[in-house]
């Protein structure tokens, strides 16, 4: 009995899940006009982590670093998605997603929801190597889709390339390879748009 009870707790949840798919983002898929949604993000995400982990600045976990990024987002099913560079909310919107994360991981066993829970706010506080690994992912894809989309985001919402350095900074503490690969892009980009 306590096994089924098991079992219908992690299917709730794996239902539960399936909202990620439409959750949508600001950025759009590569070279297309269709916004993404989360559950293609954090997918994308994922298999980015298993290609460019060699690239961390420190020995990452890859296995904690893919669990970070397909859960990193699930909170957004009630919290909701905050363009990374909103004006008025702060993308930082840690309160709401906390209730979240407690309702959604909730739904699992308690010690699933525990980890979950642990490895999520991990990911937030962005201190471990793996979780600055993820956070440099997490932010390396938009950069991929804008310049694929001839600014994408960054044009739409008028978002100067400072910004966009500003949201990038970590990133070198993480993976200075990554890093130096997204000022070389950008600059070729900002080269071709004559900025």
């Amino acid at each position: 009995m306590e096994q089924i009870n098991r079992l219908l707790m992690q299917m709730e949840f794996i239902r539960e899940i399936d909202k990620l798919k439409y959750i949508q983002r600001k950025t759009k898929l590569f070279n297309s006009d269709r916004h993404e949604n989360d559950a293609e993000h954090s997918w994308h995400l994922a298999m980015m982590v298993m290609v460019l982990a060699e690239y961390a600045n420190e020995p990452v976990n890859v296995l904690r670093v893919l669990k970070m990024v397909l859960i990193h987002d699930i909170v957004e099913i009630d919290a909701g998605d905050i363009f990374l560079y909103d004006t008025v909310q702060n993308h930082t919107n840690t309160d709401a997603e906390l209730v979240a994360a407690q309702r959604i991981f909730g739904l699992l066993p308690e010690e699933q929801c525990k980890d979950f829970t642990e490895l999520w706010m991990e990911f937030e506080e962005g201190e471990s190597a793996d979780a600055k690994f993820a956070k440099v992912i997490d932010r390396l894809e938009p950069v991929l889709q804008n310049i694929s989309n001839n600014g994408g985001t960054w044009t739409e919402y008028n978002v100067s390339f400072e910004k966009v350095f500003q949201t990038l900074d970590k990133m070198k503490i993480s993976s200075s390879v990554l890093y130096a690969h997204v000022e070389e892009i950008i600059a070729t980009f900002r080269e071709g748009q004559n900025v």
